[in-house]
This record gives structure tokens, C-alpha cells and sequence, in this order.
């Protein structure tokens, strides 16, 4: 692995002192997001984007979203979505594509360049949680879906979201928001300028306690610090973040106990259910542009912890100190990004070359799966200390052929090499690395009357828990057990059309197709491997942005999707927890007297439970209505969440649990998570 990463630094070498292909004349040049205005989804993006299913959004879109919590910020991605069937300091329940993305197994996010998903997690692997996010300051979003891009690697195969925070502020900001069920919020933000560049400090702080039986008791605090220095061709900046939460937790409760009245639609098998999370960074962001170049480089330092407690079975395993796992790591988190870029002509066709490399390596302490009760430990099934280094280079050009037609192509590298410490069972110890190379193809024909045609060819990859990697007896029964892969193949495809014929409508059409081998995974539940076998999936989206005028702002997004094993009966090849039809719509007025109004529409169902698809999770259709008054500084919003009281699942599993009283095998069957119920929201803004 060190000859790996040696071999990788010379390239890095490479990618600073490549003389440029192209005179400091040459008109040849990129347009890139920096230099665009970006304006809800209405951003023209013909003749830049590589996909229809790329696309950019800015903070103007989401600005009237009303957002029950953080993570439910990669719904403005077209067909993703955001659940929870936890406490809120939790990770949410991501999907997109036909994919149970758990936590975020094959969906990236990167905040500011720095990656947001953990692997070798202490819950499972690719753990996503975006809670330390601010929504008011993120400034736009990119977003792109399939394995078709060569800088987007590990946990990129369903798709990936780069969020941008802002660089400043045209005004301070104080923001409260006040609700139902023990909600509050407050937010303080503002900017200065300091020497040539522009200070940003921000604040937040979320109390909560909820529909639930046991009360959440929310704390969720988060600070940011971000100084930015931004010239015509060059810019730096440094970004400091601090977040901590803690909560009390009301998980997944059997449909048979709801039924019967033991529990509450809200109530909780476990009122000791919750946790506590920390997470802290520091990154560096350097970028440079020219005539015929430019070039992003980032580092980032992280360190985060989890205290998880959850109790997903009841009494099945134990009937008289029940279920309950405890959850825990500590973790820091070192790396950087580097892109170079050169744009030439070549036989009078523009050219641009790119070389990147990205490089990570996690440090997790105590890694632990322990059984608890109300808290305390009294068993630990299994502690390591894991060591995990990744490395990437990438190779990327695009060329326009013909004035109707460009290609883009790209080849990546990936490098894993993982070690694992069993305190607990040195047999499970051991190292594993593993590499991939990935080739990647769009071909673009187009613009004709504003609309463009794309075909995307692409492999991908995600990584696997090392635990899972050099895993060699069962640490709960003590029998033999198969180890994993290091990383697991995907590959994929995407005929596409956008089009802008009509001013201001931006809509996309994509059919796609993407299969993923062996998705062998660690669970951190029984700290175990599971087999689910090859898979296949695919589907069409339809996607809108529709600015009528300067009052009205229309968008509806359609996805529908199968899933299904590959080399399994047809009687028995559903995915569980895949769901088939992701609907989203809404609208924004600007009305008379400074007034303004939205509505929101959420839908998703076509879930099947089981691999048979006897059980299904049913439809959940979520409406949410705002108003507000904006008049120069002051601004007072009204949010009404589920505003026609639906009793949904906001997600639901089917499996074996135990209740007190039952059979000691216990009894198989739907357990669900409610949408909240109906809720008011006040906020009073101010700017300053």
C-alpha cells in the first residue's frame, strides 16, 4: 500500500508542473459553476452537463422548502429521499434508484469538499449523517446520478451530492423558529470583512421532543467558521465546524402491538433508545483559475464519535434483559482532493484534460458492538480498532468533436487497504487491500432547438466494512464465517434528453440500468456478513423546473424503479426495502403585499418487505403548506408539516421480533415507523 500511495504522490507531482496545451491566448475554456449564477434547477446547464441526470440546484429552491430536518436537503436531488425511523440525531434512511441506501452505502455527499460518509461505520457501512449542515447556508447543491463520472468514487454508484456552503453574507442573520411538540430553534449568522477576505461565523441551536411516548429531549448544536479569500483568478478558504447532539430515541415498534393496543402508534419497545453524536473539522480549500487552466485542491481533519443504543427485536434474543445493542466509535478522519484541468485545442477541437487524486485514511478507536440494558453495558460482542486507507487518481477528457457533439471520458483508479485490531477476538484481525479500475463514457449530441441527448456508460464501486473484510468466526456463535470483498463491482448505463425549448421549463428525461455484484455487507446490528446476492435495477425519471414568472415557480419530479435479485427464482427475488415510485411536486407564489406562499407534495410506495413481495410497507403521500411575509429585513414564515394528517409509515421493516408474553421463537411480521403528525412551525427572521 505505501508503494500505492508513493506512486500517487508522483502523479500529484505530474499534476502541478504538466505545462499547459494551450497558449495564454487561446480562447479555449470551460464555463464552470463558479462563473455561474445559479438560480433554483433553472441553471442552463446545455452544453455542460455530462448526464440528464446532473444538474445543479441553489439556494433559492430550497429557501422555500420547508425542511422537517437537515437530510432532507438531498431531496432536492430529483427521485431521492429522506425518512427516519429513529431519534432525529440519527442518520436518516436515504433511497434513491431503486436503492435501500440504509445511511448512504451508494450515495456520496460531500460538504465543502470534505466526504460526509464513513466507512468501517459502528452502525453500517457508509453511515451518512447530515446533521452538522446548516441548510440557510448552503449556497448551492451539484448533483448527479449513476457510476458515470470519473471524480466521484466510493459510495457513488446510486449517485452523489456536493454541497457548497456560502463564502459570505449581503447581511447578518437571526433567525427563531417555534412549534408543536417542544420545537425550537434559533440561528445567528453573519459576515465581516477581515484584511481581503470575508469572515463568516455562524450558530445554531435545535431543541425537540416530539409526537413521542418518550419525549426526544433533542440537543443539537452546531457552530461554523469559515474565512474566504476570493479574487478574479485565484481563492482560498478555511472552514472550521463543530456539531453535538444527543437524544432520546423512538424506533421501528411491531404493526401486531399497535393493533392489539399495547403500543401507542407512538410509543417505543424501548424508552432507553437513543444516543449521542460529536463531529468537528477543520478544511482548506485552494483553487486558481486561468485562460488555459484551472485547479481545486482541498485538506480536511475530522473527528467524530457515535454512542448508539437501539433495541430493533425487542426480547427475541434475550427475554430478560432484552435486545437493546449499544453502538460506538471514535474516529478521525484525514484527507484531500486535488483536480487539475487543462483546456486546449486540438486540430481546432476544444479539449480538456483533468487529472485528480483523492486520498483518505480513517483512524477508528473501539469500533464496538455491545448488549445493554437501559444504557448499561453487560456484554461486549466484539471491539476493534480498524485502520483504512483510500487512494484515487482519475484521468478525465472531454472533447468537442463537432459543433453538435462532445464526449467525455474518464478512467479512475481506486486503491483500499484496510487493517483490522479485534480486541475482542484476534482471529478476526488481519489486513486485505483490493483495487478497481473504473472506465467511464458520455457521448452528447446536441443542442438542436435547446435540447441536448446523452448515453452514459460507467463502472463503479463501493467499499465494504473491513470488519467484514478479515471477518473469520462469527464473533456471536463462534462458528466459521466467509470474509468479503474489500470492494464490491457496479456498472451502469443512461440514455437522457434535456431540454429548455420552452423559456424558463427545465426538464429531464433518463431511462437507466445499473447492476451491482455480490452486495456482501458487514451488519452492525449482529456484527455479521449477510449474503444478498447479485442485483439489478432499473427505471425512468422525469424531472421539472418550471419558472413561469416572477411570481409563480412550478417542479415535479417522477421516478420509478424495479429492483430484483439476479440468479434467484422469480418467486423470491424482491429486494427488501426498495422502493419503486418516488413522486415530488410543488409550488411557490409570490403573492401581493409582500406575501408569499408554497405547497409541497411527497410521495413514495411500491416497497416490498420481503423477498417474495407478500409484504409491502404501503404508499405515504406527505403534503406540507407554507405562507410568510418578506418585507426588507424582517421576514415571518408559517409551516404546516403533513397538513392532511396522515398516519403512514415513514419507513417499516419485516422481520422477527418478540414482545413480553410471547412465543420464546417469537413471531415474524411488519414493524413501521410513523410520519409525525400534523405540526405548526413559526419563524421570525431578521436580517442585520
Amino acid at each position: 500500500m505505501q508503494k500505492l500511495i508513493f506512486s500517487s504522490l508522483i502523479i500529484a507531482g505530474f499534476i502541478q508542473t504538466q505545462p499547459s496545451q494551450a497558449s495564454s491566448t487561446d480562447e479555449a475554456k470551460t464555463v464552470t459553476l463558479d462563473a455561474m449564477e445559479v438560480k433554483g434547477r433553472a441553471t442552463d446547464l446545455l452544453g455542460i452537463a455530462a448526464s440528464a441526470s446532473q444538474g445543479v440546484v441553489g439556494q433559492r429552491e430550497f429557501a422555500y422548502r420547508p425542511l422537517a430536518r437537515a437530510g432532507e436537503l438531498v431531496e432536492v436531488v430529483p427521485g431521492a429521499l429522506a425518512t427516519q425511523h429513529s431519534g432525529s440525531g440519527k442518520a436518516n434512511q436515504f433511497y434513491l434508484r431503486g436503492f435501500n441506501l440504509d445511511h448512504g452505502t451508494d450515495f456520496s455527499v460531500m460538504v465543502d469538499g470534505v466526504p460526509m460518509n464513513m466507512p468501517s461505520h459502528a452502525h453500517g457501512q457508509g453511515y451518512l449523517d447530515l446533521n452538522s449542515v446548516i441548510p440557510e447556508l448552503v449556497d448551492h447543491i451539484e448533483y448527479g446520478k449513476g457510476p458515470y463520472y470519473a471524480d466521484a468514487g466510493d459510495f457513488s454508484s446510486a449517485g452523489y451530492s456536493r454541497m457548497h456552503t456560502m463564502r459570505s453574507l449581503p447581511k447578518g442573520l437571526f433567525k427563531f423558529t417555534g412549534g408543536e411538540f417542544g420545537y425550537y430553534r434559533a440561528l445567528l449568522a453573519d459576515s465581516k470583512k477581515i484584511g481581503a477576505g470575508d469572515l463568516l461565523a455562524a450558530g445554531e441551536f435545535n431543541a425537540y421532543n416530539g409526537v413521542w411516548k418518550q419525549p426526544e429531549d433533542l440537543g443539537k448544536y452546531n457552530g461554523m467558521l469559515r474565512y474566504t479569500l476570493d479574487n478574479k483568478d485565484w481563492g482560498l478558504s478555511v472552514n472550521a465546524k463543530a456539531y453535538h447532539s444527543s437524544w432520546n430515541a423512538t424506533n421501528q415498534i411491531p404493526e401486531r402491538a399497535i393493533d392489539s393496543g399495547m403500543l401507542d402508534l407512538y410509543g417505543s419497545m424501548d424508552p432507553s433508545d437513543g444516543g449521542d453524536s460529536s463531529r468537528y473539522s477543520l478544511s482548506s480549500n485552494v483553487w486558481s483559475r486561468g485562460d488555459s487552466y484551472k485547479n481545486d485542491f482541498n485538506a480536511y481533519l475530522a473527528y467524530y464519535d457515535l454512542n448508539l443504543y437501539s433495541n430493533p427485536t425487542g426480547f427475541l434474543d434475550n427475554p430478560k434483559q432484552g435486545d437493546q445493542v449499544h453502538q460506538t466509535e471514535r474516529r478521525v478522519v484525514t484527507g484531500g482532493n486535488g483536480e487539475q484541468t487543462w483546456f486546449a485545442k486540438w486540430f481546432g477541437m476544444d479539449v480538456d484534460n483533468s487529472v485528480g487524486m483523492q486520498i483518505r485514511h480513517d483512524e477508528v478507536i473501539g469500533a464496538a458492538l455491545n448488549r445493554t440494558e437501559q444504557r448499561r453495558i453487560f456484554q461486549t460482542v466484539r471491539q476493534d480498532d480498524i485502520s483504512e486507507t483510500s487512494v484515487a487518481v482519475y484521468l478525465k477528457n472531454q472533447v468537442q468533436w463537432l459543433e453538435k457533439f462532445r464526449t467525455i471520458s474518464g478512467l479512475r483508479a481506486d486503491f483500499l487497504d484496510m487493517n483490522v485490531n479485534s480486541r475482542t477476538l484476534a482471529a478476526n484481525s488481519g489486513q486485505r487491500n483490493a483495487s478497481l479500475l473504473s472506465p467511464k463514457l458520455s457521448l452528447i449530441f446536441g443542442p438542436w432547438v435547446d435540447n441536448e441527448v446523452f448515453i452514459n456508460l460507467g463502472y463503479g464501486h463501493h467499499s465494504n466494512d473491513a470488519r467484514g473484510a478479515t471477518l473469520r468466526v462469527n464473533p456471536v456463535s463462534g462458528d466459521p464465517a466467509d470474509s468479503v470483498s474489500p470492494l464490491v463491482r457496479s456498472r451502469g448505463g443512461e440514455i437522457g434528453v434535456r431540454n429548455q425549448f420552452i423559456p424558463g421549463l427545465n426538464s429531464t428525461v433518463a431511462l437507466w440500468w445499473m447492476q451491482v455484484n455480490s452486495e456482501l455487507i458487514f451488519v452492525g446490528d449482529a456484527s455479521s456478513t449477510e449474503p444478498s446476492g447479485r442485483s439489478e435495477r432499473h427505471g425512468v425519471e422525469w424531472s421539472n423546473y418550471y419558472q413561469v414568472n416572477d411570481t409563480l415557480t412550478l417542479d415535479a419530479d417522477l421516478s420509478f424503479s424495479k429492483a430484483r435479485y439476479v440468479g434467484v427464482p422469480r418467486e423470491v427475488n424482491h429486494i427488501t426495502n426498495s422502493v419503486g415510485r418516488v413522486i415530488s411536486a410543488g409550488a411557490v407564489v409570490q403573492l401581493p403585499f409582500h406575501t408569499f406562499t408554497s405547497l409541497r407534495l411527497r410521495h413514495f410506495g411500491d416497497i416490498p418487505l420481503n423477498d417474495t413481495g407478500s409484504l409491502t410497507a404501503g404508499d405515504t403521500t406527505l403534503v406540507n403548506w407554507g405562507f410568510g411575509y418578506q418585507h426588507k429585513d424582517l421576514k415571518f414564515e408559517l409551516d404546516l408539516f403533513n397538513l392532511l394528517g396522515s398516519k403512514s409509515n415513514d419507513t417499516a421493516y419485516a422481520y422477527t421480533s418478540r414482545l413480553p408474553g410471547e412465543a420464546a421463537e417469537g413471531v415474524d411480521g411488519i414493524l413501521k415507523h410513523p410520519v409525525e403528525p400534523r405540526m405548526l412551525r413559526l419563524t421570525a427572521s431578521v436580517r442585520f
